[in-house]
């Protein structure tokens, strides 16, 4: 099969589907793979690289997208992308659909077989493709409010850790999925006083064994988040609800409570975001203010880390990617079914039925396609 990797087109994207060392796999296992040049200079990888990896370069992206069977990307295809895209041709990247209704339509007038990174599963029910960019953007999350924090950014001037007789910032985690849990780690590693809500008391009895006493836990209602929300300097926005659009769960009316620069940073921001005020940034533009409140919804947050977070994500992609590749979607879809949760789009249905739900599509099981 001829694997196809174009240069991300996302605004301030710099990762890249598949790295040298994956390549190789691929041409292991007896593929082509086809590489628009320049791809991997996020990571500081030259087509050389690539070259040397087995890969073939195409000048430009319309080549990758024409000649190849699958297309292996990181993040959504952009709309100039999803017109290349062609019938029975495998999309396998990020999709995040129950937001964007225009990329679901085209996604779906093309015709292609569109398997999405956030919904394989594994044989517990998590996320396995989904988890190494959400232990990246958790972590980002802190160091992205610390710095919003700073006055310059227009910020409280509130430093995350404080220092002997001044107290640290309180930092408020909605959610303790895994998202939350790297953000609490970069919190208490920094001194903050950290608080996290969760609606699981399973997830907040496992953090407070890891992380008390310096981790506080408290379970997840509008009270507790008009309270926790009105009282922090930061809050970080970390739920998800597999497939489907994040909840709002915090108010414009909670928002009008907080002190005025404190900073909002919605990890959910690419399932639409769980702070009502929320709209979609980018790394160039990252924030904007609303009542006095900064907000950080950068929507590709991992973007800014390309080094760590593709290395990261191919260690756990390449395994399915090679399976669809040596064995035909169908079949690799039939073979495993945490592989088949991951189709979103297929021969114009839509086999998710979170997003089916989400945008109100017919629902389609997708074991009658494969």
């Amino acid at each position: 099969m001829r694997i196809g990797v174009p240069k991300e087109t996302k605004v301030e994207e710099y990762r890249v589907g598949l790295t040298p060392d994956s390549v190789r796999q691929y041409v292991t296992h007896g593929h082509d793979v086809l590489v628009e040049t320049h791809a991997g200079e996020g990571l500081g990888c030259s087509d050389d690289d690539y070259r040397t990896a087995g890969a073939l370069i195409a000048e430009h992206a319309d080549q990758v997208f024409k000649d190849s069977k699958m297309i292996i990307k990181v993040k959504e295809p952009q709309a100039i992308e999803r017109q290349m895209l062609q019938q029975d041709q495998i999309l396998f990247t990020y999709l995040h659909l129950a937001p964007d209704p225009d990329q679901t339509e085209d996604l779906i007038n093309s015709g292609a077989v569109c398997v999405a990174y956030e919904t394989v599963t594994d044989a517990n029910g998590r996320l396995p493709l989904l988890t190494p960019m959400s232990q990246v953007a958790g972590r980002l999350s802190v160091q992205a409010g610390a710095r919003c924090l700073e006055k310059e950014m227009g910020g409280r001037g509130v430093l995350l850790g404080g220092v002997p007789g001044v107290p640290p910032a309180k930092i408020t985690v909605i959610g303790g999925g895994v998202v939350g849990e790297h953000a609490i780690i970069m919190a208490l590693g920094l001194g903050a006083d950290v608080t996290v809500l969760d609606t699981s008391v399973d997830a907040l009895s496992r953090l407070e064994i890891r992380y008390s006493p310096a981790l506080k836990t408290v379970y997840s209602s509008i009270s507790a988040l008009e309270e926790y929300v009105g009282g922090a300097d930061l809050v970080i926005g970390a739920v998800l609800i597999p497939g489907a659009e994040a909840p709002k769960l915090v108010s414009k009316n909670m928002i009008k409570t907080m002190k005025s620069g404190s900073v909002l940073v919605d990890v959910a921001i690419d399932q639409g975001g769980c702070f009502e005020t929320s709209k979609a940034t980018t790394h160039k533009n990252p924030t904007y203010v609303v009542d006095d409140v900064v907000h950080y919804c950068v929507a590709n947050m991992p973007g800014a880390v390309p080094c760590t977070s593709t290395y990261a994500l191919n260690n756990v992609t390449t395994p399915f990617g090679l399976a669809i590749a040596d064995k035909g979607w169908r079949e690799a879809l039939k073979d495993d079914g945490n592989l088949r949760n991951g189709l979103n789009v297929c021969a114009g249905h839509i086999t998710n039925r979170a997003v089916a739900d989400s945008l109100n599509y017919e629902y389609v099981d997708a074991a009658s396609l494969v």
